[in-house]
Order: structure tokens, then sequence, then C-alpha cells
């Protein structure tokens, strides 16, 4: 084949190549040929029926392939004796598309455009300075964890007397939540159990509950606030029409022997150890997090190479298109909202090529260490992932089998871990104790290097039960 480099800017490389007409029809006749060998038509015996023949009814369909094959062992051939790793899969272009029907005194021209991957340098390792955070267990935290875990099982008991709801009550009412007269989701509940005047609520909720008698109705105002986590419902006025059910009392377990072998263990002191391991193991996950962060942050420095140009841009319109959704769905963040749009754009395209570089330079990392995910990885993965939708786990299963990239979403955040893991390996990590607080105030999610996910946050050791008390567990919602 003949090749010509026509374009050698930055990243971009541009080449035509000529492949002659004369080898691409030798490979077709090959190809009818092989398939004439057991071919049966009417009229003639299998493996009998003339090439002509052959050549007018597959002639068009086999020249397809043979010119898809032979363009992709050309392209193949010219990146490997060049040396070139394409950053994006190259463009193909048939100068003429009917010349290969033209017959073998024709050549067959294409032309290549794609982008390559820069030179990139990896740091000294071992100059990487890092702060491991860490913090100690503290009995206050594991008391809280276990009165928030004994307030789960506590036990209501209908008040006989004749009165209104009061502060500490348990009042077991449904609720029809709506902002100018339009119901908004998660803003209504059938028996909830709310504790008057008690926390789990958005201000001023549970406090206008005061003095509901079962059987009686009230309209309610709350005005969410401007921070409030649900950017839809954040800054507006919500109008709550509340049916009062019960009114209770809480009767909350005491943590003793008892309390503990009701949850499975065999008695307090082992309840309060696991308590123990599941919140040192949530602030393990967070200052492992918050290293993560901290290692991206400095390998982006090192990170010094352009970028190419269609791996920013796609990384861009994906991440422009969950912000132009989150404006829709009104989620966008307080600060974003006082933005232009030029402004925004300028932010987010500095966002993806800051993830481009990062997970190029994660993935040099991979390839020159020969790190990778082996299929045992992937397998825990799909299980996991598949462990998420109860009772659906095979159907999970079935759909990954079915559709391999399906499962392909879950290498990335392995194989970014893994990297990761190598790097901290080798880089100069020293531990620094915090206060619990100070880790509570760490990013939850380290940001995700490229175009994967960001990888999920460990599982908390313990039991189920034990888990949710000691990462506070889910709050109230209204």
């Amino acid at each position: 084949m003949q090749v010509t480099e026509t374009l050698a800017d930055g990243l971009k490389r541009a080449y035509t190549v000529v492949l002659p007409g004369a080898a691409i029809e030798s490979k077709r006749t090959a190809r009818l040929t092989e398939i004439g060998k057991t071919l049966a038509l009417p009229g003639f015996r299998p493996g009998k029926v003339p090439l002509s023949i052959v050549r007018k009814r597959y002639g068009a369909a086999v020249m397809g392939e043979v010119v898809e094959e032979t363009v992709n062992e050309a392209t193949r051939t010219l990146l490997a004796e060049r040396g070139l790793r394409p950053a994006t899969a190259p463009k193909v272009d048939l100068r003429d598309p009917k010349a290969p029907e033209a017959g073998a005194d024709v050549d067959l021209e294409f032309t290549l455009e794609f982008e390559v991957v820069p030179e990139i340098a990896l740091p000294d390792f071992a100059a990487l300075a890092l702060t491991r955070r860490k913090a100690e267990v503290a009995g206050e935290a594991i008391e809280a964890s276990l009165r928030t875990l004994a307030e789960r099982r506590r036990t209501l008991t209908d008040l006989a007397e004749d009165r209104g709801a009061a502060r500490g009550d348990i009042l077991v009412a449904d609720y029809v939540g709506k902002i100018d007269g339009v119901a908004f989701a998660g803003g209504s509940a059938t028996g909830a159990e709310i504790e008057v005047a008690g926390p789990g609520y958005v201000e001023g909720f549970t406090e206008q509950l005061e003095g509901l008698k079962p059987g009686e109705e009230r309209d309610i105002e709350v005005r969410f606030p401007a921070e409030y986590d649900n950017r839809e419902l954040a800054g507006k006025t919500a109008r709550f029409a509340i049916t009062a059910r019960r009114l209770c009392s809480a009767t909350v377990p005491a943590v003793d022997e008892e309390f503990a072998k009701s949850l499975g263990f065999e008695g307090e002191s082992e309840l309060r150890e696991a308590v123990r391991g599941s919140i040192r193991a949530e602030y393990e996950r967070l200052a492992k997090l918050r290293l993560k962060r901290d290692l991206l942050d400095l390998l982006e420095k090192e990170a010094r190479f352009t970028a190419p140009e269609a791996l920013v841009e796609s990384e861009f319109l994906a991440i422009w298109a969950r912000v132009q959704d989150d404006r829709k769905q009104g989620r966008l963040d307080e600060e974003d909202r006082g933005k232009d749009e030029e402004s925004l754009r300028a932010e987010y395209r500095a966002i993806a090529d800051r993830r481009v570089r990062l997970g190029l330079i994660l993935a040099e990392i991979g390839r020159t260490h020969g790190i990778t995910v082996s299929n045992e990885e992937m397998n825990r993965a799909m299980r996991a992932e598949a462990g998420r939708y109860p009772g659906q786990e095979a159907q999970v299963m079935a759909l990954f089998k079915r559709n391999p990239n399906a499962a392909e979403g879950l290498r990335g955040p392995i194989f970014e871990n893994k990297v990761v893991d190598f790097v901290l390996e080798l880089a100069s990590v020293t531990e620094e104790t915090v206060d619990p607080a100070a880790l509570a105030e760490m990013p939850e999610e380290a940001a995700p290097a490229a175009a994967t996910a960001a990888p999920a946050g460990g599982e908390v050791a313990g039991s189920e039960a034990v888990g949710d008390a000691a990462a506070g567990g889910p709050s109230g919602a209204a």
C-alpha cells in the first residue's frame, strides 16, 4: 500500500492510503471461490455453481466485506509501523465508494483522520507527598450510634387519654405536600410516625403538629431552606394537608444484653465492638476518599500535556448534558445559577479537560506497569452490582452475559482504584490524626478521573442495622 501523511499538527494526524485494486479483486475472487465450493443452487450440483453466477449473486456483498477487512488491516499496519497510538477511533473516508466495483484496474483510496495519545511523562511517585487522615473512635460516637440503633427499634403504644399531640409524642399521620397546588415527589406519606416537635423533617414541619388529635385534619405551611439539598424545593413554600390517625408514646429499648441478642449478637460487648468497627470503617472510607482526591490533584498538576480535543469535547458534552438536565429540573447549584452560559461552559470544559488528562495519565501508569482488571475482579463487580437489586440478581447477571458492553462500565472504576492504590504504595504518605468532625466535612467522593464513574463508597462492616446506625442513618424527608 502507498501511504502519504497529509496532516501532522499537534496531536492531529491525517493520511491518504492507496490499496491496489488488483489485490482487492484477488481477495474477492478467493472469497467467492470459497463460497462456491459449498453453494447449492437450483439447476447445479452442490459446489459446481459457475464462478460468474456466484459473483453475480454475492459479488457486491462480498466486496463490501473485503473492503472493510482490507481497510481495517491497512489501518492496523499503518499504526503499527509508525508507532502511533490513536486517542480516538480513526475516521475512515473512502475517496470513491464505487471504486471497488470498477474492477482490478482501479485502486482503492481512503483517508484516515485521528488524534494520537500525547507523550506522557510519568512523575517520580516517591516524590509525591501526601497526608492520610485518621480519626479515633470516641466513646461518645459509639453511644450516639447505639442510641440511634435503639430508637429505630422503638415500640409505639396508643395513648388512652383524649388530648392533642404534645412535644415528644408520636403522631401517626398521613400528609400530602403541594407547591402552588401541585403535589411534589417525596412530599406525601401514609402512616408516617412523626415525633411532634422532633427532628427528621424540614424545620417548622413537626412543630406545627402540636395539639392535633386522632381524626383531625390540619393544613400547615413550610418554607424549605435556600440551601436545601433538593434544588427543586430549595427556597420554596409548600402547603401540607395533615390527617392525624393515632397518637402514641414511644418506648425505646435499653441497650443491654437482651437488646444485643435481639440483633443477632452474643451480648452487649460484641454489639459495641461491632458498632466501633463500623464507625472506624466509615472513618477509613472518608479518609481514603480524601487521600485519593489529593493524589488526583497532584497527578493533575503533573499532567502538563495537551489532551486530545475529541476526548475533551466528548467528555464536556456528557457533563453539559447533566448540567442542562439539572437546570431544567431546578437542581443547579446556587453558585452556578448566577453565572451566564458562557462562563458555565468555560468552567465545565476545564473540568472535562482535567478529567481527560487525569484519565490519560492513569491509563499510562497502568499500561507502563502492567496494571489490568482480571476476569475475577470483573465477576466480583458484576455480582456486587447485581446485589443492588434484591430478587433480581439472576436477571442482572444474565444481562451482563448477554451484553458484555453492559459490564464494561464497571471496569473503569476498578482500574482507576488499582492504579491509585499502586501509586499510593510508592508515594510518600504520612499520617495525621484529625477530629472525626473534620473527616465528616471532607467530600463524599473523589472526582472521577475520566469518563468512568467515580467508585462507590466502601461497604460498612458489621450487620446492616449496625452499619446504618454508625453512618447516622437515613434522614427524614418532608
